[in-house]
């Protein structure tokens, strides 16, 4: 298990982090500041991505699944649109909270279990392939997210709905 995982299930703090990436980078020949990598990891919302999730929210009941490193609780959150889109979510599955992550199973398999629904009954969207394989193994409908407004034409398909 590497760093980025036992981080992101909360194993390990930031400073044990920051040396156990430094440490696999230099077995890889690298040398990396994993400071400089913690301070870039917030990413910026994409307001079709979040329309469309209002779109679906009216009709189905949605999930967030994230691999984070502290829990939204946690932290300090400055910016009320981040807060205003978790809060748009029926339930959300953080593996710094619950203890495992994607592409683990476990998590998907909880995520289903919260909302109270099969895994055929799902779509799962993520940007990394590496994350919608398993869920694709479940039985979920999956949609790589790369350009929103090719994900939310895929998503409107699969639901049977206009989400453009």
């Amino acid at each position: 298990v590497n760093a980025w995982a036992r981080f992101e299930r909360r194993e390990v703090g930031p400073e044990e982090f920051c040396a156990l990436f430094r440490a696999e980078a230099a077995a890889l020949g690298l040398d990396v500041d994993a400071t400089r990598i913690l301070a870039g990891l917030h990413g910026d919302l994409r307001p079709t991505m979040v329309e469309a999730l209002k779109r679906c929210g009216s009709r189905f009941r949605t999930a967030l699944l994230t691999n984070n490193v502290t829990p939204l609780a946690d932290q300090e959150v400055e910016r009320s649109d981040v807060l205003e889109v978790v809060s748009l979510f029926d339930v959300v599955v953080e593996s710094s909270v619950v203890g495992c992550r994607k592409p683990e199973p476990a998590f998907y398999e909880l995520a289903c279990e919260r909302l109270g629904v099969e895994p055929s009954a799902c779509v799962f969207l993520d940007d990394l392939g590496v994350n919608l394989k398993p869920a694709r193994e479940m039985g979920m409908a999956t949609i790589k997210v790369g350009d929103p407004a090719t994900a939310i034409d895929e998503l409107s398909g699969v639901l049977g709905i206009d989400l453009g």
